[in-house]
């Protein structure tokens, strides 16, 4: 009687091996680094000149001291709570219209038990392509477009806002969707249950952390994005910041910088806790 030897599981190959794709990764990305740094022609010595350096010194001293004077100040706040507002307004607004683009968009092997339209690929491409089209073009491009039809202000700003970003969150979301587990909605389809149902009692309540946690991580970025914005007549920080920046008043901007600043940092801060409290 022979007992035959386990086989040892296959390894991948180590890292330096001529058969490791993570070493040929590897070296493709520092090829495209260095004909990056090549083809851009980087003026290192001019940019650390003497000349130079002490140009940049005079134009950072230029921004103190900030200007805090009372009215402009509380123009700063009221840019500060638009600029919020904008990034709220188009964050939700995106992550409605991306959860209702990630249904049709995901596409799960298991087929329709899921409560998803796996198995509807005239559906699901088609939405796949608007997902990214949507994300492929910038905010700034989006509201420079929105511009024409919502006029200034920040109407338009939280249009863009919310047309780019359900592209981004829409393929998050169509990828939590496919990931999710699917032995709760299997359990609920072999009890009859429709695929609706399915995708609101089972597929959902698992993915639901994780859609949030994304969304909240597009809101932060969308705080940056939106003070941005400001600077093609969106509103918000943005326009005030472009505004005295042009006329050149550096005291006004290092105040609206500062502004930015705080209000990222807050947002941040927001966030982080709220993703703390939902892995807790």
């Amino acid at each position: 009687m022979s007992s035959s030897s386990p086989v040892p599981p296959d390894l991948p190959p180590p890292l330096l091996h001529a058969r490791s794709a993570a070493l040929w990764w590897g070296l493709g990305l520092l090829a495209l680094v260095g004909a990056s740094f090549w083809s851009l022609d980087l003026q290192w010595a001019a940019f650390f000149a003497p000349q130079a350096l002490s140009a940049m010194g005079r134009f950072v001293g230029e921004f103190f001291p900030p200007d805090l004077s009372a009215p402009f100040v509380a123009k700063v706040a009221a840019a500060t709570l638009e600029t919020l507002a904008m990034s709220a307004w188009g964050t939700l607004l995106a992550a409605v219209a991306g959860l209702v683009l990630a249904v049709p968009a995901a596409r799960r092997e298991t087929g329709p038990e899921s409560g998803l339209d796996g198995g509807r690929p005239w559906v699901r491409w088609p939405t796949r392509w608007l997902l990214n089209a949507l994300r492929a073009v910038p905010e700034l491009v989006w509201a420079a477009l929105l511009l024409i039809s919502a006029g200034l202000g920040p109407l338009a700003g939280t249009l863009a806002l919310a047309v780019h970003t359900s592209g981004v969150l829409g393929r998050l979301f169509a990828e939590a969707l496919e990931n999710a587990p699917p032995g709760p909605a299997q359990a609920l389809r072999l009890q009859g249950v429709g695929r609706w149902v399915v995708l609101a009692y089972a597929t959902l309540p698992q993915v639901l952390p994780q859609l949030l946690s994304y969304t909240l991580y597009r809101w932060e970025n969308n705080i940056r994005a939106a003070a941005v914005l400001g600077v093609v007549g969106a509103g918000g920080l943005g326009q005030l910041l472009a505004f005295h920046m042009g006329l050149f008043q550096m005291p006004r901007t290092a105040t609206i910088v500062g502004a930015m600043l705080a209000l990222v940092a807050l947002v941040d801060g927001l966030s982080y806790l709220c993703r703390r409290s939902m892995t807790r």
